[in-house]
């Protein structure tokens, strides 16, 4: 008989063997990034330890993958210090844009974990971010099905 249609003992549930989330090669982070990375994993650490002591094993397995995910980022991440220069679209800068229908737009341009389009960030590899990198203040860029010019640069504390 096949393990999947086996019932498992009492207390023998398989959370143990969550798949780990994946790791991506692309890890450059903001300073701001990096001390929301290092808060993220101090907080995995406490939650992990209340969670043993209250032998809760889905929450242990669900954060001990959490911890290991944030722990292989913090290792990898590339810190990139905010950007000097607003001439061009650059990693940590804010950039405005205007589409042809009239919409601005601002995004800050940051690290995959940090990215949350909705609240104006944007993952440095993502389509919109790559086509604005390296441009300047004028420049036309291609934003979905349509066209969009650059309109300012800036710095900004995160």
């Amino acid at each position: 008989m096949s393990r999947a249609f086996v019932r498992e003992a009492e207390g023998g549930e398989a959370f143990e063997d969550l798949p780990d989330r994946t790791i991506s090669p692309h890890h450059l982070v903001t300073p701001a990034g990096l001390a929301r990375m290092d808060s993220e994993i101090e907080s995995l650490e406490k939650r992990l330890a209340e969670a043993q002591l209250r032998d809760d094993k889905a929450e242990v397995a669900r954060l001990s993958r959490d911890l290991r995910y944030w722990s292989a980022r913090r290792v990898s991440a590339e810190v990139v210090p905010p950007p000097t220069d607003t001439s061009h679209v650059r990693f940590g800068a804010e950039v405005t844009f205007e589409r042809e229908d009239g919409r601005r737009q601002t995004y800050r341009i940051v690290g995959e974990d940090e990215a949350d389009p909705a609240k104006g960030s944007l993952s440095y590899v993502s389509p919109l971010a790559q086509a604005l990198m390296g441009k300047e203040v004028g420049d036309t860029v291609t934003v979905g099905q349509g066209k969009a010019e650059i309109v300012s640069i800036s710095i900004r504390d995160p």
